[in-house]
């Protein structure tokens, strides 16, 4: 029994050597075999390879180069093709796939059994440039009917302000980029090639472009800034929406005025606060209230030079508080800008007073211009222009010195008249003067010493006239009219 045992189990391991002795053949044979031929199940390009050799492989691709065909995908899900045959393709070995065999372990055969081998390998290829130089032009991403053209980035004007409208980047394909990648993928043999953006024509201004960003920035600058204006009495500022209504962005994004809405706000500015000429009403010494207006007193802004600082504010981007630029100074700021320092002349009661801080400093009766000869004096709103002492006063006819002149209204002012002996009452109707005011030599002295130099004036009649001297219309009086042309001329 035991040594039928024995037998068996030499038997046994006889036939198990046998059978690993076998195995090993085996394998070690397709091992030898391997060497020279690709594993079973593989595929070179997605092209079944697979236990062929390289020649036989070659052969197999050659073959399936008639039936090339490369892929384009472009922007917004496009997809061309290229066919091998319209462009003359024919594949050239360049050593790939001896290198690919070279890499693949021939002892590592058996897992090829059981699974795929797919492997990318370069199968260049020779074909005619002009052929495909044309099958790319004749692709239908080149149409006219196909493309949407790319459209630079903006800033449209809301009422909001100004915002960004992105740009359209389109898909108008760059032929010569496209065409040269192309050329290489044909002639790597690959089946798919991917457009970039840099083979696409872009938009010469994106949302992000520098130029873009720069201007909406100094939009948001401009529209930053404000004026408050530094004017007695009132709230004034220019700021926010006004301001945006004054700027422009051209085509180009530099970022400019609209010179007539600037040149609009001064003149806003200058209607509302101008003073010069303005009628007015004015409380008399004798406690009535007399209209008057002309003149050349008040405030007067100067809508050029204003104009001009409202861009250089705005520019700025900073908060600016400051009077507007004007060409004439009133001696008092705010909504009365008389004040209480002032020269009142009434010419129908023929007297004048003197207030000096709301104080009557002196006051006295005079003789004005004759009205009947057409020298009446000038009514209005004015200001002592200047001071002379001595003084000569010259016209047409007549030469007089004084020894103190006081001029507010062209050449027409206050001065003494040493050839007078009486004063007031009605005698400027008849003995007038040339169109001065006479006052007695004490007074005119006393006046002269106290009054300065843009010290307001108000002049004024209770009565209708009509005013047609010279000086009349030159200071701008209230009551001037021009004269009527004589018809025998």
């Amino acid at each position: 029994m035991y040594r039928r045992r024995q037998s068996k189990l030499k038997w046994i391991l006889i036939i198990a050597g046998g059978l690993l002795v076998l195995l090993a053949i085996t394998y070690f044979a397709f091992s030898l075999y391997f060497r020279n031929h690709f594993y079973f199940h593989t595929e070179i390009n997605g092209l079944k390879v697979g236990g062929m050799t390289v020649e036989e492989a070659k052969e197999k691709i050659a073959r399936d180069v008639g039936d090339y065909l490369l892929t384009i995908y472009g922007r917004d899900e496009a997809k061309y093709h290229i066919l091998g045959r319209d462009i003359d393709n024919s594949y050239v070995p360049d050593g790939s796939l001896e290198k690919a065999l070279e890499n693949q372990n021939m002892f590592a055969w058996i897992p090829s059994v059981f699974k795929a081998n797919q492997m990318d390998v370069p199968t260049p290829m020779t074909f005619d440039s002009d052929k495909l130089a044309a099958a790319v032009a004749a692709l239908p991403g080149f149409r006219e009917e196909n493309i949407t053209m790319p459209v630079d980035a903006f800033l449209e004007r809301s009422e909001s302000g100004y915002e960004v409208v992105p740009e359209v980047l389109g898909n108008q394909m760059i032929l010569e980029a496209v065409t040269e990648k192309v050329n290489a993928a044909v002639t790597e043999g690959e089946g798919q090639l991917t457009l970039t953006d840099e083979d696409y024509v872009a938009p010469g201004v994106t949302a992000e472009s520098p130029i873009l960003l720069e201007a909406l920035d100094k939009v948001k600058a401009y529209t930053g800034a404000v004026i408050q204006y530094k004017i007695s009495d009132y709230d004034e500022k220019l700021q926010g929406e006004d301001i945006f209504e004054m700027i422009e962005v051209n085509e180009d994004f530099s970022v400019t005025f609209n010179e007539k809405k600037v040149a609009d706000y001064a003149q806003y500015l200058a209607s509302k606060y101008n003073t010069y000429g303005d009628v007015r009403e004015f409380q008399t010494t004798q406690g009535d209230t007399v209209q008057i207006g002309g003149g050349d007193y008040g405030w007067v802004i100067n809508k050029e030079k204003e104009a001009a600082q409202i861009k250089e504010d705005i520019m700025s981007g900073q908060v600016v508080a400051r009077e507007p630029i004007y060409s004439q100074r009133a001696r008092v700021e705010g909504f009365e800008d008389i004040g209480d320092t002032y020269l009142e002349i009434d010419y129908t009661n023929q007297h004048m007073w003197y207030y000096e801080e709301g104080r009557l400093v002196l006051d006295s009766d005079v003789v004005t211009g004759n009205v009947a000869k057409g020298n009446g004096s000038p009514d209005g709103l004015f200001k002592v222009v200047y001071k002379q002492s001595p003084a000569v006063l010259k016209g047409e006819d007549y030469e007089s010195d004084v020894e103190y002149f006081i001029v507010f209204a062209y050449n027409v002012g206050v001065h003494d008249a040493s050839w007078r002996t009486r004063f007031g009452e009605e005698y400027y109707k008849t003995d007038g003067s040339h169109g001065c005011v006479n006052a007695p030599g004490d007074v005119a002295a006393e006046l002269y010493g106290e009054i300065a130099v843009d010290t307001p004036v108000i002049a004024y009649y209770r009565e209708p006239v009509e005013l047609t001297a010279e000086n009349c219309k030159i200071s701008n009086a209230y009551s001037y009219v021009e004269p009527e042309e004589d018809e025998a001329e």
